[in-house]
């Protein structure tokens, strides 16, 4: 993996969530230079602070370390996660059940 492709994917994903370098840099202990380091391509994040960044930004970490992601999905997984976003946690839990009967009954 590039960093500059990781940086791209990350900064990608900080701005569909709307979070500012700032805000990202505060929810995981880190500077806002350092975050602007990260998504410039000019420094690779430790492992805690990857993990840090993808649960900020509530995104797999194959998401942002895949150098080839089929079309269509992130637009889909995008528009799973806006929808989900609007929901409470008891209304996720259950829609998590209902795509695991779903999916199930697909086979």
């Amino acid at each position: 993996m590039q960093r500059e492709a990781l940086g791209v994917r990350i900064r990608e994903a900080r701005k569909l969530k709307k979070v500012t370098q700032g805000q990202l840099a505060e929810m995981i202990g880190v500077t806002d230079v350092y975050i602007s380091e990260i998504e410039r391509g000019n420094k690779m994040p430790s492992i805690p602070v990857f993990i840090a960044i993808v649960e900020a930004l509530d995104i797999s970490a194959d998401y942002l370390l895949r150098d080839n992601i089929s079309t269509g999905k992130p637009y889909i997984y995008n528009e799973f996660t806006e929808r989900l976003d609007k929901l409470t946690p008891k209304q996720r839990k259950s829609a998590l059940e209902l795509l695991d009967v779903f999916i199930k009954n697909l086979k």
